[in-house]
């Protein structure tokens, strides 16, 4: 009789994948590291392939283990990651894709579309994309497929390798990839080996840059493992060649912010299995407006790698700056939302606001914008009455603001305990204003410091730049002087036609009569969150070892200890979210090691974010007397 399961391969499929692999091996019925019928094509590829059995051979040997062994291993995890796509899994998870995002119409540019169309040859398209949501692995290669560029294989976390729909994704594209492979020299092995079968193959890949949805909003930093491979197997392999596409992925709201804040601030995640699928599906019935993906500049990988590889400083850290390259160019392509700039409006005034008022805060914005050449999303006009009213009306209906139409006018405010939804949706578009705060800081170091302002405010945003580096995506040294000029040219249409020295005075008039102050709203958060670890860090034993649980546990309670003092100007900076870069950065400066010189080193490190909060209190001030 045939199996339920379609045949004896499939069969011995399952049940290995259900942990009885060594018992059949044991027994005789498989032998794993023989290609099967349903075996994927890059799997049954390597399963036939000389070389992989061979070095799979070279690793037992280092490992102390047999040969055998060691390839039987390598073989299930292969079968554990293989995935292809099959007209029937496509067409079945098409329609519960369609099913399970209801909640959002996707919106894509067709132009970019047919530029990837006329790439689509020859080559494979990696797209690392921006993750704010479990839709984004669904969206994305919808948005591909849908723009007729080949389907991809979608590099998805184990933690979604949930029963029965595995079965189903795994036939629609979808690789899992466990999530810690410390200490598991065995499946690094088989992992680096199947991304490059993947890319002999030339296929399309796309996963997400960050490895984890955000929790703040912003971009995280980069994981590098899966780029790394990619990396390894253009380079080991003549003639292959592959392009990177950024994607960007933004949404108008969504249902799971509520859930991702209170994790960014130490709650526990809840584990995903069938019953989570079924309630984060149901989640989807209420309508929350568009999900735009945007593809950035495509850059092609070899060309990249062999312009750093021939800078001797720059060689060792070249995938990291791949990844970092990436990340910018996944912001250049990240539009602005209505949601972004209502949400700054109201956080910015902390009081409820008239329609009008709320247009009056945010055209200076808009004018920003428009003169930067910054995207907006779905083109909007963001100085329009109805597309601010229809932001506000869909931002009362998910209940981050409250509306009161009892007076003589209707005002808006953030409701009472949104405050940290209403900041992941301003995160959003904090990328588009970050050089704009950055330069606002180095205007009041100028008005502060010698007459020399020109000088001191460069030297203020390099250093800011510095600070920021674990946080934000920066271009090049040279790319951000020339993005600081641009800016201090808004200030000073006079700077427009070459860089000149300016005064503290002058500094000081064109911060006062500015109608865009933002530094406060981009950069407050995060500064607050870095004065924390600086002054836990400053109290920390100099001969103690130091120990980040206890001490990111420790920042979490002393920073909710500063929110009810007002210490800090908002709760959103008591997050691990903007712990855990702070604390890359001391790490980074050699503040973590225990000796006689770190108390001195931590000390400075403390003084310069005080210093760096009260610059950014004097934006603050400035901001609020405009508003009086």
């Amino acid at each position: 009789m045939t199996p339920a399961f379609g045949n004896r391969s499939a069969l011995l499929d399952v049940l290995e994948r259900a942990g009885a692999g060594r018992a059949l091996r044991r027994i005789g019925l498989v032998e794993a590291a023989a290609p099967r019928p349903a075996d994927t094509p890059e799997v049954a590829a390597l399963l036939s392939d000389d070389e992989f059995a061979a070095h799979a051979g070279d690793l037992a040997a280092s490992l102390g283990r047999d040969r055998h062994e060691v390839l039987a291993e390598a073989a299930g995890y292969l079968r554990e990651m293989g995935a292809t796509h099959t007209r029937r899994a496509t067409g079945d998870w098409a329609r519960f894709s369609r099913w399970l995002t209801r909640a959002h119409d996707l919106v894509t540019d067709s132009e970019q579309a047919q530029r990837l169309r006329s790439l689509d040859r020859g080559q494979s398209l990696l797209f690392p994309f921006s993750h704010r949501s479990y839709l984004d692995g669904v969206t994305v290669p919808a948005a591909i497929s849908q723009n007729r560029v080949t389907p991809p294989l979608v590099l998805a976390g184990a933690n979604l390798d949930v029963f029965p729909f595995n079965h189903l994704l795994r036939r629609a594209g979808f690789v899992y990839i466990r999530r810690s492979t410390t200490g598991n020299d065995v499946y690094r092995f088989a992992l680096r080996w199947y991304v490059t079968q993947m890319i002999k193959n030339r296929r399309n890949l796309c996963w997400s840059i960050e490895g984890g949805r955000t929790r703040t909003g912003k971009l995280r930093p980069p994981a590098y493992g899966l780029l790394h491979y990619v990396i390894d197997a253009l380079e080991a392999t003549n003639g292959l060649r592959a392009l990177i596409v950024p994607v960007s992925v933004v949404y108008e709201q969504l249902h799971e912010v509520p859930l991702v804040t209170t994790e960014a601030r130490g709650a526990g995640k809840r584990p995903e299995d069938l019953r989570w699928l079924w309630a984060f599906g149901r989640s989807q019935r209420e309508r929350f407006g568009r999900a735009y993906v945007e593809f950035g500049e495509p850059f092609p990988l070899r060309d990249r790698l062999a312009e750093l590889r021939a800078g001797d400083a720059v060689a060792p850290r070249a995938v990291e700056r791949i990844a970092l390259e990436t990340c910018h160019r996944i912001n250049r392509a990240t539009p602005v939302t209505a949601t972004a700039v209502v949400c700054l409006s109201l956080l910015a005034a902390d009081r409820a606001l008239t329609l009008d008022e709320v247009l009056a805060t945010v055209a200076p914005l808009a004018r920003y914008l428009v003169r930067r050449g910054r995207r907006v999303a779905g083109a909007a006009d963001l100085t329009d009455r109805a597309t601010i009213r229809r932001a506000l009306d869909d931002l009362v209906r998910s209940g981050v603001f409250a509306c009161y139409d009892g007076g003589a006018e209707t005002v808006w405010t953030v409701t009472p305990g949104q405050h940290l939804v209403a900041a992941f949706y301003r995160n959003t578009a904090v990328h588009m204003l970050v050089d704009r705060a950055i330069g606002e800081l180095g205007l009041v170091a100028a008005a502060e410091g010698g007459e020399n302002g020109l000088d001191t405010a460069n030297r203020e945003t390099l250093r800011l730049r510095d600070l920021f580096k674990f946080d934000f995506f920066f271009p090049s040294r040279s790319e951000f002087a020339a993005e600081m000029a641009a800016e201090l040219a808004l200030v000073d249409p006079g700077q427009a036609g070459g860089l000149h020295q300016f005064s503290p005075a002058d500094a000081q008039r064109w911060l006062r009569t500015s109608d865009l102050l933002v530094a406060q709203l981009v950069l407050r958060p995060f500064l607050d969150a870095y004065l924390v670890v600086a002054e836990r860090l400053a109290d920390w034993p100099d001969d103690e070892p130091f120990d980040a649980a206890f001490f990111l546990d420790e920042c979490l309670r002393v920073g909710r200890q500063w929110v009810l003092q007002h210490r800090l100007a908002s709760e959103e900076s008591v997050s691990l979210e903007l712990f855990k870069p702070a604390l890359r950065l001391a790490e980074h400066r050699g503040l973590l090691a225990a000796g006689p010189q770190a108390a001195k080193r931590r000390e400075d490190f403390r003084g310069e974010l005080r210093e760096t909060v009260r610059r950014v209190r004097v934006i603050a001030r400035m901001r609020q007397e405009d508003l009086l």
